[in-house]
């Protein structure tokens, strides 16, 4: 069973004022945009716009196992099951009310990035049409390996125009200090965050990826706020306690693995419990380590540091870019496996996932299992499938560590 941290009562209570304030906009003279979790939230906290995440609150759906009901209710209206589970249970949620927030608060505008997917672009089209509100899209050429200057550029312009529109919606001038104040308050949680995590390097792991996916929410919801630098100071310092006094995240830490693409979100006490019962820990997981580099670099104008932060986010990003991601972060965290999900919903996420994994194993040695799954649709989950497979993997491992000791003996 996982173990959880003391600040979780905090994080619950950080993330509840969040979603309060944004229900409260109107009354308090705020306004609110929808965004993807890729977008520049920076630009919006800068303007005081309160940022609201579908995605997140479509995995809070996930969590609560009641995306199959709400999934169906969009494919009700036309939507096919071959669409992203995270649209599907928005829109379902939109069309029954059914919400485990009570539904989010209705947006004044919608601000669409194209760097996670391409999918994000119809889902907020419609939902632009669907509630009446204006659309703004951020598009962010695909980037094969390092940062094109004239993409860069490309968005650099992009931005500027947004700032001219958030002027036109706040009915007041932007401020670029402010700006300023915000992209250090992000690139300081951004800091705290990939600390947190490569606390996981130790033996044993203070946390799991299973911990990380509950406390990634400040990264994602709150960038750019003194809540989430708050938070992660506070997290950071439990943390480091743990590895003080030498407590794992679970009892016997056997196995070290790392986790690839979005979480199983409906699942994750089934395989939290499920690998820490055969002794295995996972120590990273590209989706968290994502978070902490998705924020503007010191010492360059605002603007264009954003513009190349936002164009050069993982999903947008190159296989060898990725191979070369997985590849250090298995030797960094000393891991024995690798576990691919497989997700149907994310296929720019799961698109290449064989060819990395070839390309990972022949670099580090280590193995690779690939599970297919949905990250919140759970009518494509079969556990029993799920566990031989995962059992008939740590047996793998097993004899792999056999193997090694009778080499170094």
């Amino acid at each position: 069973m996982r173990k959880k941290f003391e600040n979780e009562a905090l994080l619950r209570e950080t993330i509840t004022r969040y979603y309060m304030t944004a229900k409260m906009a109107g009354d308090i003279g705020q306004h609110v945009a929808w965004v993807t979790s890729g977008a520049p939230v920076e630009l919006l906290y800068a303007a005081d716009i309160i940022p609201i995440y579908p995605e997140n609150h479509a995995a809070m759906i996930g969590a609560h196992k009641m995306a199959p009901e709400l999934c169906m209710a969009a494919e009700e209206r036309g939507f096919s099951p071959d669409i992203c589970s995270y649209a599907r249970s928005d829109f379902g949620s939109l069309f029954t009310g059914e919400s485990p927030i009570g539904g989010e608060p209705k947006p004044d505008f919608l601000l669409c990035c194209n760097n996670i997917c391409g999918t994000v672009m119809k889902w907020y089209e419609h939902l632009a049409t669907y509630l009446n509100v204006p659309m703004i899209l951020i598009d962010t050429p695909f980037q094969h390996n390092a940062i094109d200057p004239h993409a860069a550029r490309y968005v650099e312009r992009q931005l500027r125009e947004l700032v001219e529109f958030i002027e036109t919606i706040s009915g007041k001038p932007f401020s670029m200090e402010r700006l300023e104040e915000v992209v250090r308050l992000a690139q300081e949680a951004a800091r705290l965050w990939r600390e947190i995590l490569s606390l996981a390097q130790n033996r044993p792991s203070p946390m799991t990826c299973f911990d990380m996916f509950v406390h990634m929410a400040p990264i994602v919801c709150l960038r750019g706020t003194q809540d989430a630098v708050d938070y992660y100071r506070r997290l950071k310092s439990e943390v480091e306690k743990r590895v003080q006094d030498g407590i794992g995240a679970i009892d016997q830490e056997t196995y070290r693995l790392v986790w690839d693409n979005l979480p199983i979100w409906y699942k994750m006490r089934w395989l939290s419990e499920t690998y820490a019962s055969l002794g295995a820990s996972f120590v990273a997981a590209t989706y968290t380590a994502a978070w902490g580099t998705m924020s503007a670099s010191s010492g360059s104008d605002p603007m264009q540091a954003l513009a190349e932060a936002y164009l050069g986010v993982y999903t947008n990003r190159g296989l060898s870019y990725r191979a070369d991601t997985l590849a250090e972060m298995v030797n960094d965290y000393t891991a024995d496996g690798l576990i691919m999900h497989s997700n149907r919903s994310c296929k720019p996420y799961s698109f290449g996932q064989l060819e990395i994994a070839r390309i990972v194993t022949e670099r580090t040695g280590v193995s690779t299992l690939v599970l297919e799954s949905d990250m919140n649709d759970s009518r494509v989950w079969s556990e029993a499938q799920m566990r031989t497979r995962i059992e008939a993997f740590i047996e793998t491992l097993a004899e792999n560590k056999q193997q090694d000791d009778c080499r170094h003996s």
